[in-house]
């Protein structure tokens, strides 16, 4: 192993993570009170007068999207629990490292995925 590879990210990169992650964060918390907004209102299609033939068809659907929407939200809290995470590892000075192989992960796979926490070769080990 070369002595001069990074083990860490600077200060500087981890502040441009940051940013990234803190954006990220606020659209996703956004997207989730969307969602969790949707789920809590009566259904607003005005449908109330629409013949009993297709009512059963109507909460059918209506179920199934709600089902939709609840599965949608689980995965938005996930992935904001996931960012948090990530921040965590900022504070710690120890994000961007793959806990498989305990080196830097690329920045351009934090750029895309911010909460990684495994390298692509890590990654790829897995599947």
């Amino acid at each position: 192993m070369d002595t001069n590879e990074k083990t860490r990210y600077s200060d500087a990169e981890l502040q441009e993570f940051k940013e990234i992650i803190l954006d990220k964060l606020q659209i996703a918390r956004e997207e989730l009170a969307a969602l969790t907004q949707s789920l809590s209102s009566p259904n607003a299609n005005g449908t109330d007068d629409t013949a009993g033939t297709y009512k059963t068809l109507e909460d059918g659907s209506a179920t199934l999207e709600k089902e939709q929407i609840n599965q949608l939200a689980s995965r938005q809290k996930k992935f904001i629990e996931n960012l948090e995470a990530a921040l965590v590892r900022i504070e710690n000075k120890t994000y961007g490292v793959c806990r498989e192989t305990g080196k830097l992960i690329q920045k351009e796979r934090l750029r895309a995925v911010p909460h990684a926490t495994l390298s692509m070769e890590a990654k790829m080990k897995q599947n």
